[in-house]
């Protein structure tokens, strides 16, 4: 199986970069599953410029086209996501709508950071990722910018971390396996 950590923030400065390599680092040492680090710059997607509806899949830009097959070929998903407003970054949220059926029947998972750890940029995705028939997991990694980040800027994970994230992970990699059966018996 191949699961995508998708970086959520596109910000100049982000700090999320130093979470999203960490989660990516904790992954490593899973044997039975393949993890994908997924920077959201390495896409460049602007503000959603497809004329047709995503659901219909006649994708005509390029970095749709990029963008979809990067997600085509993943069974599920954790996203690193910082709550900026009382939701998720305008990135992470663009960079869902643009596809559809790249994003069915597959499992997602939450890392979130921000001063009230991202609590609430969660709650707006799970019902983002239930729009888009994802399975949303409940374990959910929340980070808080008052003590899991020197000055606010450098990400340093409490050891506590680690039990939160593998929870995540067993969650995500069970639940995409599960899924992986429905979208054969679809295709």
């Amino acid at each position: 199986m191949n699961i995508g950590i998708i970086m959520g923030s596109t910000r100049p400065g982000r700090i999320g970069e130093g979470v999203a390599k960490w989660v990516f680092e904790q992954a490593q040492t899973r044997s039975e599953v393949n993890y994908h680090l997924i920077d959201l710059l390495d896409y460049n997607l602007p503000l959603l410029d497809e004329p047709n509806p995503p659901m219909m899949g006649n994708y005509t830009k390029e970095h749709t086209k990029k963008w979809a097959a990067a997600i085509a070929k993943l069974d599920g998903f954790v996203f690193v996501t910082p709550e900026y407003n009382h939701s998720t970054s305008a990135a992470l949220k663009n960079a869902f709508d643009y596809l559809y059926k790249e994003w069915n029947n597959k499992a997602c998972g939450f890392v979130s950071y921000g001063s009230a750890m991202g609590a609430r940029a969660v709650e707006n995705l799970r019902l983002v990722a239930g729009e888009l028939k994802m399975a949303d997991v409940r374990n959910q990694l929340m980070l808080s910018l008052h003590s899991d980040f020197e000055n606010y800027k450098v990400f340093k994970p409490s050891s506590h971390h680690e039990k939160s994230l593998k929870a995540v992970f067993d969650d995500v990699e069970s639940w995409s396996g599960a899924l992986k059966t429905i979208r054969k018996n679809i295709a």
